[in-house]
């Protein structure tokens, strides 16, 4: 992927972090999927919540989801090292906070969807113009 664009998005979801990188050959962003899932369960661990998640699904879903999913290397924030995180494009990962009994999760999902209009506005006026 050439021209990549690595963002962090804060003011998505009451302040918390979702890393996210622009597929310049795709056109369309993917996003953490632990940086979701912390997001809508506050878990202490939501590395092990994914986990416990993907050992539920049934074997369509989970081919459905290795399809989808794309491991590309984000940068930790624990100790800023890139390592290989599975990701989702937005598609995905609306329905992965479906897919995850929250309170949060409507809240995300429409800041997500507000986030990704503006940032495909950004986009085409780039360029377009």
């Amino acid at each position: 992927m050439d021209n990549n664009k690595l963002d962090t998005i804060t003011n998505l979801f009451e302040g918390k972090e979702i890393r996210s990188i622009w597929d310049s050959e795709k056109e369309e962003y993917f996003f953490s999927v632990i940086d979701i899932i912390s997001a809508l369960t506050e878990s202490n661990n939501p590395r092990n919540y994914w986990n416990t998640l993907k050992r539920r699904m049934t074997e369509e879903e989970k081919s459905e989801l290795y399809a989808k999913c794309v491991q590309l290397k984000m940068k930790s924030p624990k100790d800023g090292k890139n390592y290989l995180t599975d990701t989702l494009d937005t598609k995905g990962i609306l329905r992965l906070i479906e897919s995850i009994p929250s309170p949060n999760a409507e809240r995300l999902n429409f800041g997500l969807h507000k986030w990704e209009k503006k940032e495909l506005m950004k986009y085409l006026t780039l360029n377009l113009l």
